[in-house]
């Protein structure tokens, strides 16, 4: 399931950085990194015999995370799934539903003045962080800037003018299965570790475990701990940093999931300038070419198909059409709209990248400006009361800022369920936080205020149309 491993309890109650720092500085100091090599056939001569030289290389960037956290309840959302986070828990005290507990993971070096990237699930809602050398020495960290939605936090440690060993962010778009790698990090809190393994599948976009649904997926050991640590290729590049595995044991079964580097990069180039985090809009709303439709029609069955646009965006004004269809972005091929919306995520707010698209039959190539999305119209939170059915429901006029900043279609109009409280008439009717009110008896809903102006009348029906995760659906009393 997607959680912390099981707490180990402490006997002591309390805890401070001292502590923190004596416990980093111990288990550097009592350990040298420990190498655990899969074994795979050779494809050739130049397969490596040892992969020391290039530990020697990487492993000093590659540092421990240790972050204190007040935790007032654990989610229960996500029990039940194979899918773990990989760093590891310690209850240090608590009572009741808050208490303290120390995040074990790790992070990389990504600039010589100390700037470090790590998960976001390592550092989030934590007191305090330090940061543990590979030499030994620790560090107290400051967070820059940490991104529930990429899952990715970037860290500063003062370094006094002192160059510190770090990693290059490689170009994880150039990554192909089959390619070795080394996975570096802190499983179970026992020290830096190594182990290797190869690129089992690309753009894995199943992993429910960030909103940008894309993943590298190796067969390297990796464990509980190994989170934010690094994934380098074999001329000692930063391509992934570690975040989940497959397991339904909590340990590691071959199934291990990075957050490819250019995703990484573009957070932490975001978080050294000081400026906010926007992600970039394109402006359209697109699905997967349905394969009927495609074998019909001649069409591809890779690719988005564009279902819709915003008047005014992006890609409207650059002449893209709907029913134009996807191939790739800046020569990098879309195979479904969870990787269009990577693709463009990993670009900033001002660049322009090139669709390739097929339209009647034909490919042509179409420059975008990207731009930041517009908070139009505004979002003017409510929740909804009265005889409405939608009673219970907190909602927001859905704009294309609002789109990106919870990871819904920016493209679909309507009125967005922020939050749903349970037992109202909205959540007996099935609706979710995320559900985009579209129409109502076939009326379209724009605004919060017209979704708030909707009330039952006795003996009449009604319909409420609205949009989950792509889908139509219909509900109401008919």
């Amino acid at each position: 399931m997607l959680c912390p491993t099981k707490n180990q309890k402490i006997h002591k109650s309390g805890t401070t950085a001292v502590k923190l720092a004596m416990l980093a500085f111990l288990l550097f100091a009592s350990s040298s990194p420990a190498e655990e090599t899969a074994t795979h056939p050779s494809a050739g001569e130049d397969f490596p015999q040892s992969f020391a030289a290039l530990v020697e290389k990487s492993a000093p960037a590659v540092v421990n995370i240790y972050a204190r956290k007040i935790v007032h309840s654990r989610s229960q959302s996500l029990d039940g799934s194979a899918f773990w986070r990989l760093f590891r828990d310690t209850l240090l005290f608590g009572y009741g539903r808050e208490r303290i507990e120390n995040s074990l993971g790790s992070g990389v070096i990504v600039r010589s003045d100390g700037i470090i990237v790590t998960n976001h699930h390592v550092v989030e809602a934590a007191e305090g962080v330090v940061a543990a050398l590979a030499d030994g020495r620790v560090f107290n960290a400051e967070i820059l800037l940490s991104d529930k939605r990429t899952d990715i936090a970037v860290l500063k440690i003062e370094t006094r003018g002192e160059v510190l060993p770090y990693l290059e962010f490689g170009d994880s778009d150039l990554l192909r299965v089959g390619d070795r790698v080394l996975v570096i990090g802190n499983p179970f809190g026992l020290g830096q570790t190594v182990t290797s393994g190869i690129v089992s599948a690309l753009a894995r976009t199943s992993v429910g475990i960030t909103d940008f649904r894309f993943f590298i997926q190796t067969d390297a050991a990796t464990n509980p701990g190994n989170s934010g640590g690094a994934q380098v290729t074999m001329d000692g590049k930063l391509v992934g940093i570690s975040t989940a595995i497959y397991s339904t044991t909590g340990g590691s079964q071959g199934l291990g999931f990075a957050i490819p580097a250019n995703m990484a990069r573009m957070v932490a180039e975001t978080a050294v300038q000081h400026r906010p985090l926007i992600r970039p809009w394109i402006g359209l709303s697109g699905r997967r070419v349905p394969p009927q439709i495609a074998m019909v029609l001649g069409l591809p069955t890779k690719g988005v198909l564009v279902s819709g646009l915003y008047k005014g965006g992006p890609a409207a004004a650059a002449g893209v059409a709907t029913g134009d269809i996807v191939m790739s972005v800046d020569g990098l091929a879309v195979d479904e709209p969870l990787v269009l919306r990577y693709r463009i995520a990993t670009r900033l707010v001002g660049a322009t990248v090139r669709l390739s698209l097929i339209r009647e039959g034909s490919q042509i190539e179409i420059p975008v400006l990207l731009k930041a999305p517009p908070d139009v119209p505004p979002r003017n939170d409510r929740w909804l009361t009265g005889l409405s059915p939608l009673s219970g429901a907190k909602a927001a006029s859905l704009s294309p800022a609002l789109a990106e900043e919870i990871g819904v279609d920016s493209g679909i109009p309507g009125v967005v369920l922020l939050d749903v409280s349970a037992g109202s008439s909205a959540d007996r009717l099935g609706l979710r936080a995320g559900d985009i009110i579209q129409a109502i008896d076939g009326r379209p809903i724009n605004t919060v205020e017209e979704l708030a102006d909707f009330r039952m009348a006795a003996f009449k029906p009604w319909a409420i149309s609205f949009n989950r995760s792509g889908e139509e659906l219909t509900i109401g009393s008919r």
